[in-house]
């Protein structure tokens, strides 16, 4: 990928978290989002939400939770054309990553796409590199990445609209994952909730329990 392209995207998307608070398309969508899920991080469900999924990388290599078995994962769901929800979000688990420091190494960043179709190998390249070395792009069939989506119990759904490129955006929900090595599920954040410092602190917190036990 060209050095002038990825800083001409990296500007684009910094751009749009920066003009989030006055885009009345992202407040649409964040209402629409906010409308389906608490207002308060959940910490339970382990039952229910598991890191379970084939799929196929941003280097177009087939992976399975399995290769990233012995790290913690730190997972969101969602898609490159998405115009505020999806770079705010990655841009907050940059943040968080740069504030793990070391602790970093211990931690698997996941970036899966809701839109298989339009998110291909490239475009996953491109896009995930604009935000942090360490993210991780998934994609795959629209059926494994459905598949994995239920195991992760998230919604996605398409919705029409004609200003959109293709004619329409996804509409997903805006959970952060985090789970244990070995794909059990720990807890569920959203960006905002918290300064990506604290969250780093805290999953460094989580890490150190777990490594004492």
């Amino acid at each position: 990928m060209a050095p002038a392209r990825t800083r001409i995207l990296r500007i684009v998307l910094w751009g749009s978290v920066a003009l989030l608070s006055a885009s009345l398309g992202g407040a649409f969508l964040l209402r629409e989002y906010a409308s389906r899920q608490p207002h308060n991080v959940q910490v339970s469900g382990e039952a229910l939400v598991r890191s379970k999924f084939s799929l196929v990388d941003h280097r177009g290599r087939a992976v399975t939770e399995v290769d990233f078995s012995g790290r913690w994962q730190l997972v969101f769901f969602g898609f490159t054309h998405c115009p505020d929800i999806c770079p705010t979000t990655l841009a907050y688990m940059a943040g968080v990553l740069d504030s793990l420091g070391e602790r970093a190494d211990s931690v698997a960043p996941l970036f899966i796409t809701v839109d298989p179709v339009r998110d291909t190998v490239d475009v996953m390249a491109e896009y995930v590199s604009a935000f942090h070395p360490r993210l991780v792009g998934l994609t795959g069939s629209p059926e494994q990445v459905a598949a994995a989506a239920q195991e992760f119990k998230v919604y996605f759904e398409q919705r029409e609209d004609t200003a959109a490129p293709n004619g329409y955006l996804m509409a997903h929900s805006g959970y952060i994952y985090l789970m244990r090595p070995g794909g059990r599920f720990e807890a569920v954040f959203r960006e905002g909730d918290q300064p990506p410092e604290a969250l780093a602190e805290e999953i460094q917190m989580r890490i150190a329990k777990d490594d004492r036990q």
